[in-house]
């Protein structure tokens, strides 16, 4: 079955050299939800724009998100019909309800729904993240019911990481989507 890759990436966007952006140039049938605003996101406009993206889109769709874009696809799922998605892959969660990891501009995103998602997902985080700590990360991931992978110190697995085309974050998308065959 095709399937359209949509890239969700967090505060100030996954510019040239993001893993992101790699994956959106790299893989067929990509799509990236794009916000109006990049660096002071309001959880309403940022939903409006992840669901008008999702309706636009006819294939089934495998959700690919960084950091405050993992919050806001929880908010999105607890809120719509989800039944276009197949999966997810859920990269460096922020924790928007921390002020000691996060910034305020992204606070509005909290609280972060705990309600399990209607659809396999996978959870990835960093050892030594300074936007989640692993205990977290593997918290949110049980109670969404995902996955869980600990990449080791990779730091926010954003640009500064320079993933490239993250092949370790490939192996780990590649393995959801063999479950999603599996179980269809």
């Amino acid at each position: 079955m095709k399937h359209t890759l949509l890239i969700v990436p967090g505060l100030g966007d996954s510019t040239a050299g993001h893993w992101q952006d790699s994956w959106l140039q790299h893989f067929p049938n990509t799509k990236k939800v794009v916000q109006d605003n990049w660096n002071q996101p309001q959880i309403k406009d940022w939903l409006h724009n992840l669901d008008t993206t999702i309706k636009a889109i006819e294939t089934p769709i495998v959700i690919v998100a960084h950091s405050l874009a993992v919050s806001l696809v929880a908010h999105w799922s607890q809120q719509n019909d989800t039944s276009k998605i197949v999966g997810a892959l859920l990269v460096a969660p922020a924790d928007v309800e921390s002020s000691e990891h996060t910034p305020e501009e992204i606070w509005n995103f909290a609280p972060i729904p705990m309600n399990q998602l209607k659809y396999p997902s996978i959870v990835i985080t960093s050892s030594n993240d300074p936007y989640i700590s692993v205990e977290r990360a593997e918290f949110l991931s049980k109670n969404w019911g995902s996955q869980f992978y600990n990449v080791g110190p990779k730091g926010h697995l954003n640009l500064a990481s320079q993933l490239g085309l993250w092949e370790e974050g490939q192996e780990i998308l590649q393995s959801l989507i063999l479950s999603i065959k599996e179980n269809q």
